[in-house]
């Protein structure tokens, strides 16, 4: 690495009143937070907001319910604002995985049909996928490998090579989890178009990660979770979808909207609790008020950089092994390290990993794997800071390096 290619540390970021940018959230200062992409973190004026929520329906529940219905709607306009895109498209749904499997519900083929998947896709959202074509449609799933290193073209090339006349279904990951790239989902959509194949895109974690996740695509269905990037309260996803196959998507509760249109029928789920709904505009503002969307995303992707070169020249100094990943369409706020041979080479052990470096190092922090590899998934937000992956690098790895040597022991490996 040139001197030209080093990236410095960026400037922390701070609260109006000067105060570092961790304040505004209730995370355990004895934990290092590290893995903003798995399951976000609310701020304190969202958590607050959602509390005065709840207190206004426990103290009159029958004008609360009732009167939800409008609420949630009104509550749809403004994250569709922040979506770029019609509120007339959007339902409010408690999680990617939800909002895919209502989308697989809803889906009523001919017999035989397969569904097209990528192995980079996230491992609920494939299994979904093989029981609806295996359970469903008597059909089966079909896998598109696409190398980490993969550029667009190439990528759209792996997954082409799996369509044929019996795909009845395309599922794509816009960003994906194990792997933090970018698959071309814009192209991707297009070809399914022309081909008369339904789309459905995981954007699990594009809201807040990127600018308008659905602009330039064309696609059936489309989730994303707001409690990831955006910060929501957990429990808070967006569903788009657009055109004819929409009005066979119902929500899980046939309640008293299910005579509606979509996406009204999905504003009334009986006695559920959708505060983390209404809460959810106050923190997507409590970042653009603060810090300016844009803003927050460069800070982020540029911490991120920053974070992927110091952690990995450490496992390289200490193990003499490139640590970097050549990852074909990058994506902001995420990269990849490559973990010491012995280490998290299958999500099962990856799992194992991240617990054991939470409950030893007192460290969150993500590891995946993809094709037999492990790598560290880092994921950074606005309360990080340099100083969080810099002591990573100088704490952990050692200990990662000496747990790595250890498992290469236990199976006669060097």
């Amino acid at each position: 690495m040139s001197e030209t290619d080093v990236i410095a540390a960026p400037r922390p970021l701070l609260l109006a009143d000067g105060r570092p940018a961790d304040r505004a959230w209730t995370l355990d200062p004895a934990m290092r937070h590290l893995n903003h992409g798995s399951f976000g973190a609310v701020p304190l004026v969202a958590q607050e907001r959602q509390k005065q929520l709840r207190v206004e329906m426990e103290c009159s529940p029958v004008v609360w319910f009732p009167a939800l219905p409008q609420r949630i709607a009104d509550t749809r306009v403004e994250i569709a604002d922040f979506l770029a895109v019609a509120a007339d498209d959007l339902a409010l749904v408690p999680n990617a995985s939800a909002g895919i499997s209502t989308v697989y519900a809803a889906l009523d083929r001919r017999r035989g049909g397969e569904i097209v998947v990528t192995d980079h896709g996230y491992g609920a959202v494939t299994m979904g996928a093989e029981r609806l074509a295996r359970d469903r449609w008597d059909g089966g799933v079909r896998t598109a490998r696409v190398p980490l290193d993969a550029d667009e073209e190439q990528a759209c090339e792996a997954v082409f090579a799996e369509l044929s006349e019996a795909t009845d279904l395309i599922v794509v990951d816009q960003i994906t989890s194990a792997t933090a790239r970018r698959l071309p989902v814009e192209r991707i959509g297009a070809e399914a178009r022309r081909r008369g194949i339904p789309l459905l895109v995981d954007g699990a974690h594009a809201p807040g990660l990127l600018p308008a996740p659905l602009s330039g695509l064309t696609c059936d269905f489309w989730v994303g979770n707001l409690h990831k990037w955006g910060c929501a309260p957990r429990g808070t996803a967006a569903l788009v979808a657009r055109g004819p196959l929409r009005e066979r998507l119902y929500p899980p509760i046939d309640s008293w909207g299910a005579e509606d249109p979509y996406p009204d029928r999905f504003d009334q789920q009986g006695t559920v609790d959708a505060t983390c709904y209404l809460a959810a505009p106050t923190a997507l503002g409590f970042i653009e008020h603060t810090w300016g969307w844009r803003h927050a995303r460069r800070y982020m992707d540029h911490l991120a950089g920053y974070a992927a070169q110091v952690i990995g020249a450490a496992f390289t100094e200490l193990t003499g092994a490139d640590s970097s990943v050549d990852v074909g369409m990058p994506v902001p706020g995420m990269r990849l390290v490559r973990l010491p041979e012995g280490l998290g080479a299958t999500r099962v052990e990856a799992d194992a990993l991240r617990d054991r470096v939470a409950g030893e190092l007192g460290v969150e922090a993500a590891f995946t794997s993809f094709g037999g590899i492990g790598y560290l998934r880092v994921s950074a937000h606005v309360y990080n800071t340099a100083a969080d992956y810099e002591h990573f690098a100088e704490t952990c790895v050692p200990v990662l390096a000496e747990w790595a040597r250890a498992a290469r022991g236990q199976h006669g490996a060097p």
